[in-house]
């Protein structure tokens, strides 16, 4: 028979008789991974570097020995002559910094815009502010092919063609940038805050510039990167408006390379690669920073 002792009466029993939790179970106890966890982990770490690793091995090889079975599975000897002729053929220098410019001003413009809606939604009353909400959500499940047609008849009205704002203009606002910061203010920012604000008496810019967007900053840091990341990558809409020679993104540029009657895929594979290396860069800088934010707005929230 198993006796239940309660804390007090488990501190008063003897030493003998006192129940022994075990250190993880304890307050403020660490808990340790086991094996298992271990395996599965690395099997995951394998299967995400796997085809980065395996863009680098295509680009240090030659077109024949890929073309031969089995593939190569080690680094050749051509790696920085493929990433020479890839940069100098596909005009990446000229391709970054379009991308640079059109990945930073849609990523910046998303976080505030979306951050002052996303305030909006969470902690503000208003006619219809439920129906508008629906309205935001409901736009994430068209998909973006339909909307292709009429951008680009308005593009081709503009006269924007081969003009990076053709690019820039369509991706300042995102339903989902939206939605993501109401998510977070919603439990992050609590309205006790906002009305001492209100009570010193701020103006609602005021209360969005010292208070909203300190609390919305590790949700504001992630959202950035993630806009950044899907703007650098996006190619189905820069490849209908800009041209290979005008104002290429990265993406456009390398879909031009390789190209004949028998694709290079060596130097496919090496602007792929260089096309990657900035996003790589990037994490490297800022991803401490952005996986600190976030567990510190969830020991806020």
């Amino acid at each position: 028979m198993t006796t239940t002792l309660t804390k007090p009466e488990e501190e008063a029993a003897p030493p003998s008789k006192r129940i022994r939790r075990p250190r993880s179970a304890r307050a403020g106890g660490q808990m340790h991974a086991g094996p298992i966890a271990y395996v599965i982990l690395a099997l995951f770490t394998i299967g995400s570097l796997f085809p980065l690793v395996w863009t680098a091995i295509a680009a240090s090889r030659d077109n024949n020995r890929l073309a031969q079975t089995p593939p190569p599975f080690w680094f050749g000897s051509n790696l920085f002559d493929n990433l020479d002729v890839a940069w100098n053929d596909a005009n990446l220098g000229e391709a970054f910094w379009n991308t640079t410019i059109v990945a930073g001003t849609s990523a910046l413009t998303i976080v505030f815009l979306s951050t002052i809606a996303g305030f909006a939604f969470a902690k503000l009353r208003f006619k219809g502010r439920g129906a508008l909400m629906l309205i935001v959500v409901g736009t994430m499940m068209v998909p973006p092919q339909l909307s292709v047609i009429p951008l680009y008849m308005m593009v081709a009205k503009l006269e924007w063609t081969d003009q990076l704002q053709a690019v820039i203009l369509p991706s300042l606002v995102s339903a989902f940038g939206v939605f993501f910061m109401r998510q977070y203010l919603l439990q992050a920012l609590p309205d006790e805050i906002i009305e001492a604000a209100r009570v010193d008496g701020a103006s609602s810019w005021r209360v969005v510039w010292h208070v909203v967007f300190p609390a919305a900053r590790p949700a504001m840091a992630v959202l950035g990167m993630l806009m950044f990341v899907q703007t650098w990558n996006d190619f189905l809409w820069p490849f209908l408006v800009l041209s290979q020679t005008g104002n290429p993104t990265v993406q456009v540029a390398v879909a031009g390379l390789g190209r004949g009657y028998t694709p290079d895929q060596s130097l496919i594979m090496a602007g792929a690669l260089l096309g990657t290396l900035p996003l790589l860069l990037v994490f490297a800088i800022f991803g401490k920073q952005i996986v600190g934010g976030i567990m510190q707005g969830a020991v806020k929230g």
